[in-house]
């Protein structure tokens, strides 16, 4: 395996910052060493080194909330690593997904589907009681299949002469409806995005 050309810094760190694979919500932010870069690598298991105790340590030894590494990048100045992983777990040790979970903690766009795919899930988990909408939705898959047909056409009456509001609306609804399906068959958005990605050469 040909070495990366990263820059360590003068205590012979670099900062990698985690991001789920499959939703691009970053997780969380720790440093490698030579060796911890090298394991990584070698095992397809998130390595690190500890700056407080000192020590080599692989992500989820004792937690078991392993990260397995998707793909490593490395920045224009080859000195920061972004590391796409495919987390088994929460990312932070107080039981967070993301360690970053204080501040201005109002949802972006780009972080709704995640958040409503894990709330789908939750759902048919049988967290939330059977009342949900979306409960309702899972329980009956032919149902779920007419709704995300007729979300499909409200859609697109709504681009043919309402507002983008209401368009924005209609096609939220559609990706809700679609997510449901999804989930109903055991599959996520990231099956469809993987699709997509092959799509692109």
């Amino acid at each position: 395996m040909d070495p990366l050309p990263i820059r360590f810094d003068e205590h012979g760190l670099v900062p990698c910052v985690m991001q789920d694979a499959g939703t691009g919500e970053v997780l969380t932010l720790a440093y490698m060493n030579e060796e911890a870069l090298a394991r990584t690598r070698e095992t397809g298991e998130m390595h690190f080194w500890s700056r407080s105790r000192g020590e080599l340590w692989r992500k989820g030894e004792t937690s078991g909330n392993s990260m397995r590494l998707r793909a490593l990048r490395y920045d224009c100045d080859e000195d920061a690593l972004v590391a796409l992983v495919d987390p088994a777990g929460p990312a932070c040790h107080t039981g967070e997904r993301s360690c970053f979970f204080r501040g201005q903690t109002e949802p972006v766009a780009s972080e709704a589907l995640a958040a409503l795919e894990r709330t789908i899930a939750d759902r048919r988990a049988g967290g939330g009681g059977d009342r949900s909408y979306t409960a309702e939705l899972l329980a009956d898959p032919r149902r779920i299949g007419e709704k995300v047909r007729e979300e499909a056409e409200e859609v697109t009456r709504a681009a043919a002469g309402e507002s983008d509001e209401r368009v924005a609306e209609e096609a939220a609804d559609v990706l809700y409806h679609l997510a449901v399906l999804m989930a109903s068959r055991g599959l996520g958005l990231r099956d469809a995005y993987a699709v997509l990605n092959g799509r692109r050469a």
